[in-house]
């Protein structure tokens, strides 16, 4: 039974079909982003978590080049957040998920991107993407 307002769970790991699920948590960046005029004027916080299903291909071998390293991943991320100024946070959203997929082992990217300091009343404000890979 799922319970209203209960937030579930991603299920993205399938070991039935070889998929791992990479993920970052709550990254927390300064970034020049906003149409208005106020937001402008300074960067903004951006909170970004990112969801990946990844292929699994064959043995690890506790070898980094056999996995999608999550730390150049959050460099990539770095890049494109402080790249200049963009006025949505979908715009953000979509070119971090262009990012992962560029990693042929990355079948899917979700890309949740959040304001922190939009509303005085609200945590965040923001939105959550999810692209897949064209490749088979």
């Amino acid at each position: 039974m799922t319970l209203p307002n209960v937030v579930q769970p991603l299920r993205i790991a399938d070991a039935r079909v070889s998929v791992r699920h990479v993920f970052v948590r709550d990254l927390v960046l300064s970034c020049s982003i906003g149409v208005y005029v106020h937001e402008r004027k300074g960067p903004q916080r951006v909170r970004i978590n990112l969801d990946m299903a990844v292929r699994e291909a064959g043995v690890v071998g506790d070898d980094l080049a056999n996995v999608v390293c999550y730390d150049t991943i959050v460099a990539r991320v770095r890049l494109i957040a402080g790249a200049g100024h963009l006025n949505l946070v979908e715009t953000l959203a979509e070119r971090i998920a262009d990012m992962c997929l560029e990693d042929p082992r990355v079948r899917m990217a979700r890309v949740r991107v959040e304001k922190l300091d939009v509303f005085p009343d609200a945590t965040s404000a923001g939105v959550e993407i999810e692209r897949f890979s064209p490749l088979p």
